[in-house]
């Protein structure tokens, strides 16, 4: 009888953990042992889209005995349900810290999930004020048009972080010892990278793209260029980054992003230099190296054109 009200429970909590609101996926997600302690959610690749459902980015999680470590929530409530349901097969322990590496609707869309299991959230104070601006509005308004039933009006619940970091944190738990690194402003004004040092892998979210051409954006490449120097630094024995396969060699995936953010500064700044509009400048870029790349369509021309507007800022002296 004590068996059979086991199972009853565990089953009910499988239940709660699905989020009875939360529209079911039909896009698997699934968690990956990379270390005796570290684990991932790897995301498909592309940009968001109907396709994959918003699943396009990673996650992560490290488990202790005296409780889980999350590194990003993904990027909508039914995919973080299905996320802790990963953790749940692996751990009964509780969800004790959410790490949001930016705020970027592809990793932390789900955070409501992990603050309904009593997780505190940390994120770097250079997001104050995301929550609620006119952009983040805007990204919500493409998200519900383009993921809906996954990202609605009613579904939605964003929380302002627990606890605001202003700079770099070690902690430990459960044993491990944790180093959470600010590595922004880069791809965004509020990176953080997460460095789990007893299984040597490295969180690095956005700051890599494996496999496929990285979402620049309005980043400052100078600035994130500086900031590969820091993952760099870690020589991790495993890199996850936000997107792509998780990386048992991380200095080529590090080069990868690097050469990349290289040549669009190579390409523009000459261009600029030269004096050649924008449009002329990417028609007569060779861009052969990548466009066979994942989300090359979706992204390259705006990383370039941004590029394009940093490069004149800089020559500006601005």
């Amino acid at each position: 009888m004590r068996a059979i009200l086991c199972v009853i429970g565990l089953l009910l909590s499988l239940a709660s953990w699905a989020g009875p609101d939360y529209p079911p996926l039909q896009v698997e997600v699934k968690a990956v042992k990379l270390a005796p302690h570290s684990y991932y959610i790897p995301g498909l690749s592309g940009a968001a889209s109907p396709a994959n459902q918003g699943f396009m980015s990673n996650a992560g999680f490290i488990v202790t005995p005296d409780g889980v470590v999350v590194f990003d929530t993904l990027g909508t409530p039914s995919l973080a349900a299905a996320m802790l349901r990963e953790i749940r097969k692996v751990t009964q322990a509780p969800i004790r810290i959410v790490i949001v590496s930016h705020y970027h609707a592809d990793h932390y869309y789900g955070i409501q999930v992990f603050k309904d299991a009593g997780a505190e959230i940390w994120a770097h104070e250079g997001a104050h004020g995301v929550i609620g601006s006119d952009a983040a509005r805007d990204r919500f308004e493409q998200r519900k048009d383009l993921l809906k039933p996954f990202v609605t009006d009613a579904l939605q619940r964003f929380y302002e972080p627990d606890r605001w970091l202003s700079g770099d944190t070690d902690f430990k738990l459960g044993g491990q010892h944790f180093q959470l690194r600010y590595v922004g402003p880069a791809h965004s004004a509020e990176d953080l990278a997460l460095f789990v040092k007893e299984d040597g892998v490295l969180y690095a979210a956005d700051l890599v793209f494996k496999g496929r051409v990285p979402f620049v954006g309005d980043a400052d490449s100078r600035l994130w260029l500086l900031a590969l120097e820091k993952l760099i630094a870690f020589d991790a024995k495993i890199m996850v980054p936000g997107h792509g396969a998780a990386s048992t060699d991380p200095m080529t995936d590090l080069t990868l992003t690097r050469d990349y953010l290289r040549f669009l500064r190579q390409e523009m700044g000459k261009a600029v230099d030269d004096l050649t509009p924008f449009e002329a400048a990417y028609g007569q870029t060779d861009w052969s190296k990548y466009q066979h790349m994942p989300a090359f369509p979706e992204a390259n021309r705006r990383n370039a054109y941004n590029t394009y507007i940093l490069m004149e800022r800089e020559a500006l002296g601005k």
